[in-house]
């Protein structure tokens, strides 16, 4: 049983549609014109509104926008006895679930109201799974199963689904992003929500050793076995034993590094340096990069073989510039970490917040989590206001044409920047427009389908909502959008159709 609201100025309509969806066990209300609607999805939301299009005081096309900004999950079916392209397109790029014609087939209708309910119950149902999702993960951030890893954004929420199922496997995980992404937190947390959470994690940085050193480092070495090895040495994968061992960097392996890695792998065995026996390991692992593994085996640097050991179950981290929506998140959380140990109490200025989300971040969190060290350094007063923040983000431009770009030697990610760029322009709009979407599709010189459909590609749709309850403030009614109070001229179409139909509707 679903809520339905009819709005139609038609008596008869009123009585008749009543009758005939009560008949399908649903609740339903009536509304004389757009207005009353309007009041009663105040006082009560609706599953789904059924308006006519023409109506007193307020047309059912109008209605159809307020009543979709009020309640966004709202479906609307319009209904009418003249049939008009341009006022039926109108709706659908307003929102509107469908849109049919009286006299009606009542079969079609009841089909088109099920239809609706539809759609209206899987998006509850993802709310809910988001809800629960939620839930989850701030529980296992608050038994530090986490760690630091923070963020709310949609590509977040993958991550942190993949890590809880990813942990309790035994697979090799391959863990890849720019620098700074924070490929060791995401490592550390497989490991404590893992059944081998009790046991050791052990770290190793293979660019940070010379290829000897490495695989005394890994696998270790005995008395004797070189010059200066004066006892027995215990390696990495045999102290990470019945736990993980995360192997950071991994592209930086030598060849031949390469090889008795695959080895360790495939048998699962150590030998020391030196040594003539090998042993027995159980040691799970976790390796990172932030290069282009695939292409290094294309180019003969990588082994083939080892990349696909390795890279069972892969994950990509993303860059920051890809979810911005997290750092204001994020500059909170190291505000209050550098704040701790002195005791003091920061907040951040709205302006200085906004240059932290326009700025690109090329060394993602952990360049943000360098200037927010900086700037609680510097500053003496409650509130870290623009001029604490480094030059390179208070003078950054993103709007910048190419030619006044620094292009990097190393070459640029064409694609990446350009969402970039495109992700930019939609929340510089959305902004300007308060989060109207019609206004910023405007803007934009977009359709409002083409906007929605570029906001949920880069998870943004949130924004809107959340710019709009900004301007309110929290204790303003929700609030309508204005209307032009011109009447619509009738077309010539719309003459021919009305002679046709009568002037009912």
């Amino acid at each position: 049983m679903a809520k339905l609201l009819i709005a139609d100025d038609e008596l008869g309509m009123r009585q008749f549609l009543t009758h005939l969806l009560q008949r399908e066990g649903h609740t339903v209300r009536v509304a004389v014109n757009g207005n009353e609607a309007m009041a009663m999805l105040r006082e009560e939301p609706a599953d789904v509104l059924l308006s006519d299009i023409r109506m007193p005081d307020m047309g059912g096309v109008e209605l159809l926008r307020a009543a979709r900004e009020l309640l966004p999950n709202l479906e609307v079916i319009m209904m009418t006895a003249f049939a008009n392209v341009d006022t039926a397109r109108e709706a659908f790029l307003l929102g509107a679930f469908d849109f049919v014609q009286k006299p009606f087939d009542n079969d079609l209708l009841k089909e088109t109201v099920a239809r609706a309910l539809v759609k209206v119950s899987l998006i509850r149902e993802k709310e809910a799974l988001l809800v629960e999702n939620k839930a989850l993960i701030q529980g296992q951030r608050t038994r530090g199963k986490l760690g630091n890893i923070i963020g709310r954004s949609a590509r977040m929420m993958s991550l942190y689904q993949m890590i809880e199922t990813v942990a309790q496997v035994q697979s090799t995980v391959l863990v890849t992003g720019e620098s700074g992404t924070g490929k060791e937190l995401v490592a550390r947390a497989i490991h404590d929500m893992s059944p081998r959470a009790e046991r050791p994690f052990v770290s190793v940085n293979c660019g940070a050793f010379t290829e000897t050193l490495l695989e005394s480092e890994l696998f270790g070495y005995i008395k004797g076995s070189f010059t200066g090895a004066n006892s027995n040495r215990k390696g990495l994968f045999e102290a990470a034993n019945s736990g993980t061992i995360f192997l950071d960097e991994i592209g930086e392996m030598s060849p031949a590094m390469q090889v008795k890695l695959l080895r360790v792998l495939q048998e699962r065995k150590v030998r020391p340096v030196g040594a003539t026996e090998e042993m027995l390991v159980d040691t799970r692992v976790i390796a990172a990069t932030n290069r282009d593994l695939a292409s290094m085996v294309s180019i003969g640097t990588f082994r083939e073989d080892l990349y696909y050991r390795i890279s069972v179950i892969p994950i990509e981290l993303p860059p920051l510039r890809e979810r911005s929506e997290d750092i204001s998140e994020l500059a909170t959380h190291f505000i209050e970490k550098f704040c701790a140990p002195t005791g003091r109490s920061l907040t951040i200025s709205e302006n200085a917040m906004r240059l932290l989300e326009r700025y690109s971040w090329p060394g993602n969190v952990r360049e943000l989590e360098h200037t927010i060290e900086r700037a609680v350094a510097l500053e003496h007063t409650s509130t870290i206001e623009p001029e604490r923040l480094p030059e390179k983000v208070t003078n950054y431009n993103p709007y910048r044409v190419a030619e006044a770009m620094e292009f990097p030697d190393e070459g640029i990610n064409l694609t990446a920047h350009l969402d970039q760029l495109e992700k930019s322009y939609l929340v510089e709009a959305l902004r300007r427009t308060s989060g109207n979407q019609t206004n910023a599709s405007e803007l934009l010189r977009l359709s409002v389908r083409s906007l929605r459909h570029l906001l949920d590609k880069h998870g943004i749709r949130g924004l809107t909502a959340q710019m709009r309850d900004e301007r309110r403030g929290p204790d303003s009614a929700p609030r309508r959008r204005a209307t032009d109070p011109t009447p619509r001229r009738r077309s010539d179409d719309d003459e021919e159709l009305a002679a046709g139909a009568g002037e009912s509707s």
